[in-house]
């Protein structure tokens, strides 16, 4: 009987338990996780406005630890690894394992302007520990600084005008959503931040901080316009893989840990999965790569070949959007445009072939354009303008009456 050690409780982590108990039902399984619960990183935002309880954050079963046969060590720290001795430290307690995974996904960066590394009212959000103590800072907080304009900062600031919150967001862009969406887009939700109260600070950096005698951030400063006044602030300017316990381990690694397409380290038995490896921070993306470590911890071989990714779907004020590839046109490239009252699409062409799509409104062909961008799919042959394409343009029906994709190239 094998003993498996997962370190992190994300998608990597749970997909690989899963994956592991499927193909090994009496391998011993212990997951280690430093927040108490498991918890969906795209739902942090609905606890913060008292939407869901804390409860409702899990995307597993309550069960989930039990019906596995899991060891579930929530709430535990773990402090450094040793791979020659093949043990998980956590504190003074070591964890012995014959294979591990280490999925403990990112934390969030907090430059190192003025007080935000020190200051106990300056918070990420990442983690449903973060969304906790946002949500207890609100409680007594009326103005509300975020640094970020991205997906993270829009989460944070939404959940706090919920509350009724004074909502200010700095971004060093010139526009928010910039890694998500376009700039026509992007626009769109802007207008419906302000409609609801909320400030923005475009195309500013922050440059430092001043605080209280208790070492509190009490105004943000910027490089133009401000001071802000703030009773606290939330950062979300961006994530780093969480390696800091593995100095001393062996295992490799720079900004993120160095693996194989079968998702293992340089460490024997020692595999990563998800943000931590460095490879893609979408969900899908990081629940395959939990499986194909999960497969080669059990001897079945594997690799993780596929790394396109469609970014992050985007709703707010119910509002939905989706990009797919890329976001704005380069030099040469043909852009097509529709848009009326509800909805909004831009296709990027490149050399007859579909290289990015921008859908706001009614997004629920995405899965066919993603399908076109991946596989760089040749579209000018068929002669109908690009918004009338569709599915039977490149399949054919089989018996089932179930669409098979031509072989196009």
């Amino acid at each position: 009987m094998t003993k498996h050690v997962i370190i992190g409780a994300g998608a990597a982590g749970v997909t690989a338990a899963k994956t592991i108990r499927a193909l090994r039902p009496e391998d011993e399984i212990v997951m280690i996780a430093e927040d108490e619960l498991v918890g969906s990183r795209c739902m942090l935002h609905k606890y913060i406005s008292g939407e869901r309880d804390m409860g409702a954050l899990s995307f597993v079963p309550e069960d989930f630890f039990e019906a596995n046969r899991i060891g579930w060590r929530g709430g535990t720290a773990v402090t450094s690894v040793d791979t020659a001795a093949k043990l998980v430290r956590c504190g003074d307690e070591a964890v012995s394992y014959d294979k591990l995974l280490i999925a403990t996904g990112s934390v969030s960066a907090i430059p190192p302007i003025g007080a935000l590394r020190t200051a106990k009212n300056v918070y990420g959000l990442r983690h449903p520990s973060d969304a906790k103590a946002i949500r207890e800072a609100a409680a007594e907080a009326e103005k509300v600084v975020v640094i970020g304009g991205g997906l993270v900062g829009l989460d944070a600031a939404y959940a706090l005008m919920e509350l009724k919150k004074d909502v200010t967001v700095v971004e060093m862009e010139t526009r928010i959503l910039a890694l998500n969406l376009d700039d026509r887009a992007a626009k769109a939700y802007q207008e419906r931040f302000e409609a609801a109260g909320c400030k923005f600070h475009l195309g500013r950096k922050m440059t430092g901080t001043v605080e209280n005698d208790a070492g509190d951030v009490i105004q943000v400063a910027l490089d133009e316009g401000g001071p802000l006044p703030c009773d606290f602030l939330v950062v979300a300017t961006g994530v780093r893989p969480a390696v800091a316990f593995l100095e001393g381990s062996g295992v490799a690694y720079e900004r993120a840990v160095t693996v194989d397409k079968g998702m293992a380290t340089n460490c024997p038995d020692v595999y990563a999965a998800g943000d931590i490896a460095g490879l893609s921070g979408i969900w899908p993306n990081a629940m395959r790569q939990g499986e194909v470590a999960a497969k080669n911890m059990c001897g079945q071989a594997a690799a993780y070949e596929d790394t396109f990714a469609i970014k992050n779907t985007v709703n707010f004020f119910g509002l939905v959007s989706l990009a797919v590839g890329e976001r704005e046109p380069g030099e040469g490239d043909h852009t097509v445009v529709r848009e009326d009252r509800k909805n909004y699409r831009k296709v990027i062409l490149r050399d007859g072939r579909v290289k990015g799509v921008v859908l706001q409104g009614d997004v629920s062909n995405s899965g066919f354009w993603q399908y076109l961008i991946k596989n760089s799919v040749p579209v000018d042959a068929v002669r109908k303008p690009v918004w009338k394409l569709s599915y039977a343009d490149f399949c054919d029906l089989d018996e089932k009456g179930e669409y098979r994709w031509k072989s196009v190239g």
